[in-house]
């Protein structure tokens, strides 16, 4: 499939170009560092990875976000984010400018030893949880993301239940993400939230705010894994098969900016990975003093972004239609 395949849908469907709008979430990568080795992630974490984002790089974010009215979302992942020295630095640094900030946890981090109070600080600062759990039983999340960790991440769990999260009215708000564990599409994400969220409470007493369903994308481990069972060129005809116009419009790319953890510029984590940069004026976190300079900019897109547009659509909050 050539890389400009999806511009050549865009192009049938009559769609053109997709075009940014005012950016209202900026999506910062502080490393690469993780306790998982999952079979999925496309940003390859794990805890031999060194890239991590510095207290400089830091620091310029959040100078940024200052002169950024538009910004209104501080969204923060990795690897796992909490393992960065710095990440509640640019926790409390974003809160501080009146942001809502969002963690991107993958649960087991918070049974480490050097992360007990980090459930404490997520809830002291009202940070919005999203986390990780591609199913609510132990086989499919074991196989997808290690031995054991189903248990690690109930404990995880249980950690923020404690502090209130996912329980309504608490104003600590914790989302769930699922991941196909293989080569299909996520099946309909209120349904499924019915059933994770009947699962979790029943079996495990486990509460949660709201489910997120996201396609897993063809890039990185998983691309790997596919190439390796023979089902990247399947895989990428059924995302092709499902495209969605209607999801186009809605995908995150339209008004997130992404940053590496060397303040690098990107239209989404996923082009990030692949280090495509954004067709903006700017090209670092140094290179300007507003983000709202990415307006009306065409996005970078390839073959990947039919996982963004298949079926339901997905993003980092899940399904879009």
């Amino acid at each position: 499939m050539p890389e400009d395949a999806f511009d050549q849908v865009l192009a049938d469907h009559g769609l053109g170009n997709l075009l940014r709008i005012t950016p209202r979430t900026l999506q910062i990568n502080v490393g690469k560092r993780c306790n998982q080795v999952c079979r999925h992630c496309h940003v390859e974490a794990g805890p031999t990875r060194t890239e991590m984002m510095s207290a400089n790089t830091v620091e310029r974010i959040l100078w940024l976000i200052e002169r950024s009215p538009s910004i209104a979302t501080v969204d923060i992942t990795g690897g796992a984010p909490e393992l960065n020295p710095h990440f509640r630095a640019l926790v409390s640094g974003a809160r501080s400018l009146g942001r809502h900030v969002l963690d991107r946890c993958n649960l087991t981090v918070l049974t480490l030893p050097s992360q007990t109070d980090t459930a404490m600080f997520l809830a002291a600062e009202k940070v919005e949880v999203v986390a990780s759990l591609p199913c609510y039983g132990a086989n499919n999340v074991d196989q997808q993301r290690g031995k054991g960790v189903f248990e690690d991440s109930l404990n995880g769990l249980r950690q923020l239940n404690a502090l209130g999260y996912g329980h309504p009215g608490s104003g600590l708000t914790l989302n769930l993400v699922y991941n196909p564990v293989g080569a299909f599409l996520p099946p309909d994400q209120s349904t499924l939230e019915a059933d994770y969220k009947r699962h979790l409470e029943d079996d495990f007493g486990v509460v949660f705010s709201h489910l997120f369903t996201i396609t897993n994308m063809p890039i990185g481990r998983f691309a790997k894994d596919l190439e390796r069972a023979d089902e990247l060129q399947t895989y990428m005809d059924l995302l092709v098969a499902n495209f969605n116009p209607a999801a186009v419009n809605k995908t995150m790319c339209r008004d997130l900016i992404s940053v590496d953890h060397k303040g690098r510029i990107f239209d989404c984590d996923f082009n990030q990975m692949l280090d495509m940069p954004a067709r903006v004026p700017f090209r670092t976190i140094w290179d300007t003093d507003d983000l709202t300079a990415a307006n009306n900019h065409a996005i970078a897109t390839a073959r990947h972004c039919f996982a963004c547009t298949a079926g339901a659509g997905s993003s980092c909050e899940g399904a879009l239609s």
